[in-house]
């Protein structure tokens, strides 16, 4: 089996992080597959904001827990006041991925780009984990963040990657689901 289609395997959702800082050329070699994910009729309707910063993602997770304190779902409402929960998972490198507005299909082109990151990052030794969480924040405080994030006009953040070395042995994946596929010949 060749190296890519391992390293997809491989990959999982890492929520234990080192504090180690990803080194500059590895985040440059994930920022870059991400630039590369393909996209509806070559758009590449996405921007990507790294943050290193201690206080800039204390604040994220802050202002992301209170509102799902709030949230309907008992899940989320518990996530939101749990003490030790932290939307990163104390990653010391977040990269929050942002969408043009008025692009054909920004979500699914955004979500390519993001895993083209998660697969990179894999295939470097790095850690990493899609947060959703986040976009309660950008739902309801978007317009603060877009300018804070310095996003071009007519961009808004959706999501973000947690980035870091793994505090945590490797994790093996679940059984997949049966009856997933089809074949028509």
């Amino acid at each position: 089996m060749n190296q890519t289609i391992q390293d997809i395997l491989k990959r999982r959702s890492i929520r234990a992080f080192q504090k180690r800082l990803v080194p500059e050329d590895d985040l440059s070699a994930i920022l870059e597959a991400g630039l590369y994910a393909p996209s509806a009729v070559n758009e590449q309707p996405w921007h990507f904001t790294v943050i290193q910063n201690k206080d800039m993602l204390a604040e994220l997770n802050v202002k992301t827990k209170d509102l799902l304190k709030k949230h309907p779902n008992p899940l989320f409402r518990n996530s939101g006041k749990d003490q030790e929960y932290n939307i990163f998972y104390h990653a010391p490198t977040v990269i929050i991925v942002s969408s043009q507005d008025d692009a054909l299909v920004p979500q699914i082109d955004c979500a390519v780009a993001t895993e083209n990151m998660l697969i990179a990052a894999q295939s470097l030794g790095i850690a990493s984990c899609w947060i959703g969480n986040v976009k309660w924040l950008f739902e309801t405080a978007g317009d603060e963040y877009k300018t804070r994030f310095k996003l071009p006009q007519g961009y808004t953040p959706s999501h973000g990657v947690s980035l870091g070395y793994s505090a945590i042995p490797a994790v093996q994946a679940p059984p997949r689901k049966g009856n997933a596929i089809n074949y028509i010949k």
